[in-house]
C-alpha cells in the first residue's frame, strides 16, 4: 500500500504542504524499492533520502513554530524525535536482514505512514491553527 497525499492532510500553509508531499513521495519511493526485489544498498539509499528529508522538513516546521512563538513546539520536537527514531530502526532492521523484506516494508507503512498521517491531522494542523488564528485576530 502507498502513502496518498489527501485532503484530510492539508493544513493550509503551502511550503508545509509542499513538503508533505514531498516526504509522501519519499516514503513510496522506499517502499517501491522493498518490492521490486531491490538490494539492500538500494533500499538503504532510499531509507537515506527519506532520513535526510524528514530532517529538512522537520527543521523548517520547527523554524516556523519559533517564529510564530507555537505554545507547543516542545511536544512536536518530541514527536519528531519519536520519528527519528524509527527510521534509525528502521535502518538496524535492513543491516540485519539480506535485503528489503515484507515485514520491513509493513514497518515502514505501520511506523512511518501511518505516523505521518496521524501527526499532519493532529499536529501539524494544530500549528497551522495557530498561525492562522494569530494571524487572524479578528476571526476569534
Amino acid at each position: 500500500m502507498y502513502a496518498e497525499f489527501t485532503d484530510d492532510l492539508v493544513t493550509g500553509n503551502e511550503v508545509i504542504d509542499t513538503q508533505h508531499k514531498e516526504l509522501i513521495q519519499k516514503i513510496n519511493d522506499l517502499l517501491k524499492s522493498c518490492e521490486n526485489g531491490s538490494s539492500k544498498d538500494d533500499a538503504a539509499k532510499m531509507l537515506n533520502y527519506l532520513a535526510d528529508y524528514t530532517n529538512f522538513h522537520f527543521n523548517a516546521e520547527e523554524a516556523l513554530q519559533e517564529s510564530i512563538s507555537y505554545p507547543g513546539i516542545e511536544e512536536h520536537k518530541k514527536k519528531h524525535a519519536e520519528l527519528r527514531a524509527t527510521v534509525q530502526e528502521l535502518h538496524d532492521k535492513l543491516a540485519e536482514e539480506k535485503g528489503p523484506t515484507d515485514a520491513f516494508a509493513a514497518m515502514v507503512n505501520e511506523k512511518v505512514t501511518e505516523w505521518l498521517y496521524y501527526h499532519i491531522q493532529s499536529f501539524d494542523r494544530s500549528v497551522a491553527e495557530y498561525k492562522y488564528m494569530r494571524n487572524n485576530v479578528d476571526r476569534i
